[in-house]
């Protein structure tokens, strides 16, 4: 199940229209303010220790403040079942690969960028509670003790712990349609609540309906509540579809062959990826499920490029390419340097 958490959530928020209304929600007022908004832009890569990838996926994104100074927007979505005492631990270190790829790639500069870290979580066993300061981490000398705490790193992470959030500010929430309903899906789609709140989002899936790309967003609600639900909820998402969109259309999205060779696409390559437990197995595990999303959504994949996305082994690159093949209506759209 945790590669479904991770590719509704990237598809989701992946996009910097609705990763905006993320970081707008989190974020301290000052700075949505200064953030100018229209700048705002995904990155590639990722620094999730490969062990962790089935319970957290990343995004990166980069922004400028109005002053025209450059900001970084490190968002780690959390999907597993229980609550990771050393998350600032964690986080501490990915924002420090961050800083360490951006020297890289910037050797001129003499000042880092500001990059503001931010943890969504959303288990199904209750609230967070592992604590979000690395300084908590520390044994202190009982005496004293902010003296001492000066002495060990400080830092701190932004947290979205949506299983605390109740349906109503959920709801409220400024952002497009699909942000607040992934919101509200991802709160309560391991609970036991799901089946019974489903009727109430009709109007919001309308909503998500009536957008420009309104039936392949609907097309990802409903598979992650397939895949989530049980058969409750399966029954009651097709009553709510049934409304939206009539009850013929809404039984063939519900029987899409397309969206279930994603699934099974996505769920083999990564069980796969998962036994072997090593770089390998990931890269070719994530390979396979490039493929098989573009034989699903109907892009033709010649030999050569087939080959090509096989035989790579960055799993950057292939993570890039498994977000575009989300997509996708062409092969160029996914391998952009595929002439070079």
């Amino acid at each position: 199940m945790s590669g479904t958490h991770d590719l509704f959530a990237r598809y989701t928020f992946g996009h910097p229209e609705r990763a905006a209304a993320e970081l707008r929600a989190v974020l301290p007022p000052h700075v949505v303010s200064e953030v100018d908004w229209t700048s705002l832009r995904r990155e590639p890569g990722s620094v999730v220790d490969p062990e962790l990838r089935e319970t957290e996926s990343d995004l990166l994104f980069t922004a400028r403040l109005r002053s025209g100074q450059s900001l970084l927007l490190y968002v780690l979505l959390e999907h597993q079942s229980h609550v990771d005492r050393w998350m600032a631990l964690r986080m501490l270190r990915y924002v420090v690969r961050q800083v360490e790829r951006w020297r890289q790639e910037h050797p001129k500069q003499e000042l880092l960028p500001l990059i503001i870290p931010l943890v969504m979580y959303h288990g199904p066993e209750g609230a967070w509670t592992a604590p979000r300061r690395v300084e908590e981490l520390f044994e202190l000398p009982g005496e004293e003790r902010e003296r001492w705490r000066a002495l060990v790193p400080r830092f701190e992470y932004l947290l979205d712990d949506l299983t605390t959030e109740r349906e109503e500010a959920l709801s409220a929430r400024s952002g497009p349609p699909l942000a607040r309903l992934a919101w509200l899906v991802l709160r309560y789609g391991r609970t036991e609540e799901l089946a019974r709140r489903l009727p109430d989002w009709g109007m919001l899936l309308a909503q998500v309906q009536a957008g420009p790309e309104g039936a392949e967003h609907l097309a990802v609600i409903i598979r992650y509540l397939t895949w989530v639900g049980n058969e409750a909820v399966h029954e009651g998402a097709r009553r709510v579809l049934h409304s939206v969109m009539g009850k013929q259309r809404a039984e063939e999205l519900m029987r899409s062959y397309g969206e279930q060779l994603i699934e099974r696409g996505l769920q083999q390559g990564l069980e796969k990826g998962l036994k072997r437990g090593r770089e390998e197995g990931l890269t070719r595990g994530r390979a396979e499920d490039v493929l098989r999303i573009l034989t699903a959504r109907g892009v033709q994949v010649d030999q050569e490029a087939r080959q090509r996305i096989l035989s790579c082994t960055d799993l950057d690159v292939l993570d890039r390419w498994f977000d575009r093949s989300l997509n996708a209506t062409t092969l160029s759209e996914v391998l952009d340097d595929l002439a070079q």
